[in-house]
């Protein structure tokens, strides 16, 4: 089957650099996970979860973060959502980069080295996100799970918060760790992406996604950002 049947085209301006690009922002994204994970006190929703199957049935974490990738990219399905190149880069890249980072990755001892490499994590993950949504290639899975669902005629905001406190609620159950971490990539990663995502967007065209635009896909539960609506970190 022609893969372009499926997929979202890579638009024509500027390819090198938007494949370029993409790939260094996932990589990024994997990087600065492993920041937070190695820092001990908080990861995000999402990896709450995956650090919560990697305790309790095994494996490490970045390889759930590529299985339930996966998984949720196939929910789209039902949802008629199109991937594009970044979607499946995305399930491929991101818990891949993660898994090599924590290969390399000393972890901090006393509260002041935590909270710094906390800090330098989500700095990370705001860059890489802008970096990534910037190449315009295509949304990440668990936010093409978002926006296909709000297409049936919910708000976007509850769907995400909904989406949201239930990998919260169910990675914490497993084991995952919620901490300082988990609030401070709620309310910081939304205000960095707005500010970033205009300085990295290629060709000043808005990224590709799936529904709502990504300036408008913000969204707020312990949530990964604050309600008035900037992007969030699309994964």
């Amino acid at each position: 089957m022609d893969p372009r049947a499926w997929l979202l085209p890579v638009p024509a301006d500027r390819r090198p650099r938007r494949l370029g690009q993409l790939v260094v922002g996932l990589a990024l994204y994997g990087a600065g996970q492993a920041l937070l994970v190695v820092a001990g006190i908080g990861v995000d929703p999402w990896d709450v979860l995956h650090q919560g199957l990697s305790r309790t049935v095994g494996g490490q974490i970045g390889t759930w973060t590529n299985l339930l990738g996966a998984v949720v990219l196939l929910a789209w399905i039902p949802l008629r959502q199109r991937p594009g190149v970044g979607t499946v880069a995305n399930v491929l890249l991101v818990g891949t980069s993660l898994n090599l980072t924590l290969l390399v990755l000393p972890h901090p001892t006393g509260l002041p080295l935590q909270l710094l490499t906390m800090v330098a994590g989500v700095a990370l993950v705001a860059v890489a996100t802008a970096t990534y949504i910037g190449a315009g290639l295509g949304p990440g899975p668990r936010d093409g799970l978002m926006t296909g669902i709000a297409a049936r005629g919910h708000s976007v905001r509850v769907v995400r918060t909904g989406l949201e406190l239930a990998v919260l609620l169910t990675g914490w159950l497993l084991g995952g760790t919620v901490g300082a971490g988990t609030v401070v990539f709620a309310v910081g990663i939304g205000p960095a992406v707005h500010v970033l995502l205009p300085l990295l967007r290629v060709g000043g065209s808005r990224p590709a996604m799936p529904g709502p635009a990504a300036d408008d896909v913000g969204a707020g539960v312990v949530s990964r950002s604050v309600a008035a609506g900037p992007p969030p970190a699309c994964r």
